[in-house]
């Protein structure tokens, strides 16, 4: 089982090293679908703001409709993936958080989600422990600092036990889960920059759910008792106390 999620930076949130499914690996299925637009698909990185803007090869020459389908190609494959993958994301609304990294701030909520994500999963049996990927970044030091701290005396809503180690730092190049990392984050990004929820849907039901609550997306904002997204909603109707909401 591997669990993927996005912060910005790009990040994977696994919890085994094995990507061995039932179904045919979700990288390979994302090399085929290069294979379409290069005869050499490893030279092919699926940045989604890239194939957005069609800015740079092989994507230039795609009208705004063929490069919004290879976007939903991609999301197709994260939606299609095995049965156990879960979603994990985090958008902030910058302006309610103006003493605040916003990067830090997203990866401390994430790497405490996938902590509860893991202990439900302990609960249930399951003794797996989890992993942290991230995209090389210029933040690298200072996310690394942070994951410390976190291990050492917690986030701000407890302890993490159930995550192994400090993150690692890859090339988005040579990775494809990263590059579907990118991808989830991006639809996020759309969604709630933009308005725009048709990339967000294709994945929407991926994200991590229990008891009602989608705690896989988390909408940080100032006014979240009133907004309808399907995140802060999910919180409103389940919350049984305003602290709930938090979670």
């Amino acid at each position: 089982m591997r669990v993927r999620l996005v912060t910005p930076p790009r990040s994977i949130l696994s919890s085994e090293a094995s990507a061995c499914t039932k179904r045919k690996s979700t990288g390979s299925v994302v090399d085929k679908l290069a294979t379409s637009y290069d005869k050499n698909p490893e030279d092919v990185e699926f940045h989604a703001s890239t194939i957005f803007s069609r800015r740079a090869e092989p994507w230039k020459n795609l009208t705004i409709d063929e490069a919004r389908g290879v976007l939903k190609s991609v999301l197709n494959v994260v939606a299609t993936s095995y049965d156990t993958a879960r979603l994990f994301a985090c958008a902030i609304h910058k302006k309610s958080f103006p003493h605040q990294d916003p990067v830090e701030l997203a990866f401390e909520d994430l790497c405490q989600r996938f902590d509860y994500f893991l202990m439900r999963r302990r609960q249930q049996g399951d003794q797996q422990r989890g992993l942290v990927v991230l995209d090389k970044t210029t933040r690298e030091t200072s996310l690394q600092k942070l994951s410390r701290e976190f291990r050492k005396a917690g986030t701000r809503w407890g302890s993490l036990k159930n995550i192994a180690d400090t993150p690692f730092f890859v090339d988005s190049r040579a990775s494809r889960l990263v590059q579907m990392a990118d991808h989830v984050a991006y639809s996020v990004f759309r969604r709630y920059n933009s308005g725009d929820a048709q990339y967000l849907d294709i994945i929407a039901s991926r994200f991590d759910e229990a008891d009602g609550v989608i705690h896989g997306l988390v909408h940080k904002h100032a006014e979240r008792m009133t907004c309808t997204c399907p995140a802060c909603l999910s919180r409103r109707l389940s919350a049984k106390t305003p602290e709930s909401l938090e979670r």
